[in-house]
């Protein structure tokens, strides 16, 4: 593959071995791999080369992520942006995904949990390349509260909510051959693993909760009928119910469908 053609990658972290090991992570011939030891050297980076995706720590000195996220958004560019994250920050990393990043990725994390995340913000750029209103194929009903490129609650009477996940995820994975999903009595929390999806390519992808709370059922129908989730995704494609601790909190941390 020519350096013309090469997927752009910007590593972003203000510790050299950090950049280095998502580096050594995710090489391969079809990206052009460079690294940012600040927000501010990205910045200037990414207004020199245009890049196709940045994956950035949440927390670092001077420009922190989310201002980074801020910025890139401000100049209108197109990188798609990945942001690390450690567990305590994890409601701030939510927030991340609201104001536009494609996605976060808490500590600590292996190899393969970077890579399926890279080859599904590719994935993404792909269809958004070809002009491919994928978003849009399946209408979000309204009324619905969901995490931007993940996943949907709807509030229930006695303080239950039912969890699915977005058409738009859906697409970003492609085929999927196999789920997990949580057992009733699990305790699920917002901005946490959920469940998981297997792609075609062996691509394993998590599923953020969007709220927190202790699973009272999960949809067995998907089990044996995975095409669900597409047919219908916010309806019969739900994936499990909860009892909800503290909805109306975890509420103000996502986007409400109109």
């Amino acid at each position: 593959m020519t350096d013309k053609n090469k997927r752009r990658i910007l590593v972003v972290d203000d510790e050299i071995t950090v950049c280095k090991s998502i580096r050594q992570a995710i090489v391969s011939d079809e990206y052009e791999i460079d690294l940012s030891l600040s927000g501010e050297e990205a910045l200037k980076k990414e207004e020199e080369k245009k890049y196709d995706l940045i994956i950035t720590d949440l927390m670092m000195p001077g420009i922190s992520g989310l201002d980074l996220l801020k910025n890139l958004k401000d100049k209108k560019s197109n990188a798609k942006v990945i942001m690390v994250t450690g567990y305590p920050t994890i409601k701030t990393a939510v927030q991340s995904v609201k104001m536009g990043a494609f996605d976060y990725l808490p500590k600590p994390f292996t190899p393969a949990d970077l890579r399926s995340l890279v080859a599904r913000a590719f994935k993404a750029a792909d269809s958004e390349e070809k002009g491919e209103n994928w978003v849009e194929e399946v209408k979000m009903p309204a009324g619905l509260h969901y995490m931007l490129g993940h996943a949907w609650i709807k509030k229930e009477d006695g303080g239950l909510a039912t969890v699915g996940i977005l058409y738009d995820f859906l697409k970003s994975v492609g085929i999927i051959t196999q789920m997990d999903l949580p057992k009733v009595g699990d305790t699920v929390s917002q901005g946490e693993i959920c469940g998981k999806v297997t792609d075609a390519e062996k691509f394993v992808h998590r599923i953020w909760s969007p709220a927190t709370g202790r699973v009272v059922e999960v949809n067995t129908k998907l089990r044996d009928d995975h095409s669900l989730l597409r047919k219908n995704p916010y309806q019969e494609g739900w994936l499990f119910r909860i009892e909800t601790t503290n909805l109306e909190e975890d509420l103000k941390g996502l986007i409400l469908s109109k």
